[in-house]
Formats: structure tokens, C-alpha cells, sequence
């Protein structure tokens, strides 16, 4: 099971603050972890929403709105990881430092697998899926070269 494990976001973030060395060596602790343990499959910080933007549909409609958005509704980083259970997911949270100054929060959510769609994600879909994943690999293995 994929999980990804989502840092909140907080006021100071938003506003750019970095992470100092004790953090970030403490961060780099932790993803070493769980890159021996064999569960990280991405993980990254996020630049505050200020730099980013948001697109809105409504029907056929587009509508491109820049940020900063309000805080509390957003993210600073993220751990894509993949563990046995939802419970497995929980203690990798507990292990991770404290990623912000003062309190701060991790969301898990369980990411969807081909077979959570059930009959809805045909055959041919599914082959689509597969044959874009493999194209996306292909294309950031050569970028990286």
C-alpha cells in the first residue's frame, strides 16, 4: 500500500522561512531511515503557496487564480511511501522529527491502486495506465543522464 504523508503547512513556511541545520540534518536522519528500511518512494519540500497558483474548474470553464493561499489549508512537503498498512504508515509519522518550530501536523492519506476502481477501470485503461507509468520512467531516467 502507497501512503503519502503530508507536512501542514504553517505560517512561517508561507512566509519562506528555511529549516535550520538541526532540522534539516535531522530531516536527512529520517529519510535515510527510510530509505534503508526500503519504504520511500518520493519525498520533497514545497515552496510557499505565494510562488504558486491554484486552476478552478467549473464545467468547460478554467479559471487560474495565484497565491498565497490561506495557510491552514495547505501543504509544505511530503513522503510518498509504501508500507504493509495504514498503521505501519502512522508509526513512520511518529518517527519523524517535528518538522516545524513549535507544533505542526502530518496528514496520511492512503494513495489509490488500479484495483481500488474496480470495473470501471477497464482493461484497456488499465494497459493505458501501465504503458504511461512506464513512458514517465523511461522519460526521467533519460532526464537525469
Amino acid at each position: 500500500m502507497r501512503f503519502m504523508m503530508m507536512v501542514r503547512a504553517s505560517k512561517e513556511s508561507e512566509a519562506g522561512v528555511m529549516p535550520g541545520e538541526e532540522l534539516l540534518a535531522a530531516m536527512g536522519k529520517y529519510n535515510e531511515e527510510l530509505v534503508k528500511a526500503g519504504v520511500l518512494l518520493a519525498g520533497e519540500g514545497l515552496h510557499p503557496s505565494s510562488r504558486g497558483a491554484r486552476v478552478r474548474f467549473s464545467g468547460e470553464q478554467r479559471t487560474v487564480v495565484d497565491g498565497p493561499f490561506p495557510a491552514n489549508e495547505l501543504m509544505a512537503g511530503f513522503w510518498l511511501i509504501q508500507v504493509a498498512s495504514k498503521e505501519e504508515a502512522i508509526e513512520w509519522a511518529r518517527r519523524c522529527p517535528n518538522p516545524m518550530e513549535g507544533e505542526s501536523e502530518i496528514e496520511i492519506r492512503q494513495v489509490f491502486e488500479a484495483e481500488d476502481f474496480g470495473p470501471a477501470l477497464t482493461p484497456e485503461l488499465r494497459q493505458q495506465e501501465e504503458r504511461l507509468r512506464a513512458q514517465s520512467a523511461e522519460q526521467q531516467r533519460k532526464a537525469r543522464r
